[in-house]
């Protein structure tokens, strides 16, 4: 598998498996995200955007084996979320890669107020944690490898994946979408 196919294949058939096991959560009551599915491909689509060849395949391979044993991971995470479900993997990498990934996105709160308010706590806490429980321990050392390489290399993959998301929706860079917020104001 190893080489196989490219990064944009390895995410298209990433968001396609996640987006199935999304629109497929059991709620309440129909929610606006699973009626919005093209702006759920699109924020995955950011996310997975800075990772490696390697970490995308892994977690690929996490993804259908989850398949192949009938196990939706989106619904592991929204269960863990509401705290409906206890720890699904309590790796020391995990509290490693949120404290990293927190890091970086409340340098961008400073950096760009008003289009960061105060998402660190949620994104980079609760919501990547619980994301992160669904990994393998394979897929999240070399998650943590790609983002201990950033690291090294000065880069800021928070940054990377809006980035790439304000483009795909019009602007040319995170200064772009600040000055945009600022002129709504």
């Amino acid at each position: 598998m190893a080489g196989s196919k490219s990064r944009e294949e390895l995410i298209n058939d990433i968001v396609a498996i996640e987006l199935r096991m999304f629109l497929t959560v059991q709620t309440a009551g129909p929610t606006s995200c699973q009626e919005q599915p093209e702006t759920f491909k699109l924020m995955r689509r950011a996310g997975f955007h800075v990772l490696s060849s390697e970490t995308l395949e892994s977690y690929l391979q996490d993804l259908q084996e989850a398949l192949e044993e009938d196990r939706n991971l989106v619904t592991l995470k929204y269960a863990r979320i509401d705290e409906l479900i206890s720890c699904l993997n309590d790796s020391h990498l995990i509290d490693e890669i949120v404290e990293i990934e927190g890091r970086w996105l409340r340098e961008l709160e400073k950096k760009y107020p008003l289009t960061f308010r105060s998402r660190a706590d949620f994104a980079a806490g609760i919501y990547l944690r619980s994301e992160l429980e669904t990994y393998s321990d394979q897929t999240l050392e070399l998650y943590g490898k790609d983002l201990t390489k950033a690291l090294d290399e000065g880069r800021n993959l928070t940054a990377e994946r809006y980035t790439y998301l304000f483009k795909q929706l019009g602007y040319n860079s995170i200064d772009d979408m600040e000055q945009e917020v600022k002129k709504a104001k």
